[in-house]
């Protein structure tokens, strides 16, 4: 059902941060490692963003989730004032990911299906989430780890351990020379692993390849084009409230969007649902907010699938869906403060 894929383009809860070269030394082994301060995890947070959106890349990454793995293959250049991404996915059903800068094409050849969105917030593996959010040791403690080989490139090391239960920790590895992040973990309460992000094999600084990007891009002949229009908004305006604030979150955006499957029923519209996205400056929540349908919400859920959690529940005429990769209890507090104002 491409529904579920739409929730997973609009939420990814990938995180990353690194350590700069000038503070590496060699691994310092089961210890906390030195402490950051704020002015130096901003510079690190600065610094992965740039390697993730300015270097040019491409290599095969390992996702490993719930006792399963899948992987893909990434292709990333820069060419100074244009980005293009190429995703190919390696496992399961065939899909592929395009984006040139802030337009991703999201291919299903074997459905012939594509998804052309305009998405201003790039979340996936190795990219930076929220550089602009100086909060981040509000919430985190930040410790140096010294050095380890990761994809054949020496990584610092940088652990972020969670000040309180609404997050999980991480365990972040970042290339010296670069910047760019070779791995991310995130670990649970009692320090175990929940999920994992890695590179493979990875190039760095390759030849920039766009016609590589821009060619599929404009090749869906026979394909059923799915082009959501997302209408900007406020909570507020729309009749809702998060009437106590979940500590950390500060709201990234709103949106009004559609709910598009594969195979939609035959001459019914798509519903459409409100959807709020919320960071702590590493990781993101997303509440979607739609008219609840018998037909459609039959079950409420709270399930898990390593890091990511989701809670789907009814509340009067409404079916709240709450995701992201955090704790469950962080999920229910965004329901519970969610409230109907008029």
């Amino acid at each position: 059902m491409l529904r579920t894929s739409v929730l997973a383009l609009a939420f990814a809860g990938a995180v990353c941060s690194f350590l700069p070269a000038a503070h590496a030394g060699k691994s310092s082994g089961s210890g906390p490692g030195a402490p950051v301060g704020p002015a130096e995890v901003r510079a690190w947070l600065m610094r992965i963003h740039a390697a993730a959106s300015r270097r040019n890349f491409q290599g095969t990454f390992i996702v490993s989730v719930g006792g399963g793995v899948s992987s893909a293959r990434i292709a990333h250049y820069n060419d100074g004032h244009n980005q293009f991404e190429r995703i190919e996915s390696l496992d399961g059903e065939t899909r592929f990911v395009f984006r040139h800068n802030d337009e991703v094409r999201t291919l299903w050849p074997d459905q012939r299906v594509a998804l052309i969105e305009q998405r201003d917030l790039l979340t996936s593996f190795p990219a930076l989430l929220q550089v602009s959010d100086d909060r981040i040791v509000d919430f985190y403690e930040v410790h140096a780890r010294g050095v380890e080989r990761i994809a054949g490139y020496e990584a610092s090391v940088l652990m972020l351990r969670p000040r309180d239960a609404h997050r999980y920790g991480y365990r972040l590895w970042a290339d010296r020379a670069t910047g760019l992040l070779l791995r991310a973990d995130v670990l649970g309460e009692r320090g175990e692993l929940l999920e994992s992000s890695a590179f493979s094999d990875v190039a760095i600084d390759v030849r920039s390849q766009p016609e590589t990007v821009l060619q599929p891009m404009s090749q869906l002949d026979g394909y059923r084009i799915l082009r959501p229009v997302l209408t900007h908004t406020r909570l507020e305006a729309e009749g809702w409230a998060l009437r106590q604030a979940v500590p950390g979150f500060r709201l990234v955006s709103c949106v009004r969007r559609p709910m598009l499957d594969i195979e939609p029923a035959a001459n019914a519209p798509a519903p459409t649902a409100l959807q709020t996205i919320y960071s702590d400056g590493l990781t993101y929540v997303s509440v979607f907010i739609e008219p609840f349908d018998a037909a459609r919400h039959e079950t409420q859920i709270d399930t898990s699938i390593g890091a990511t959690h989701t809670l789907m529940q009814r509340q009067g005429d409404w079916w709240i869906t709450v995701v992201g990769d955090v704790p469950t209890a962080t999920l229910r507090a965004f329901a519970v403060a969610l409230e109907r104002t008029r």
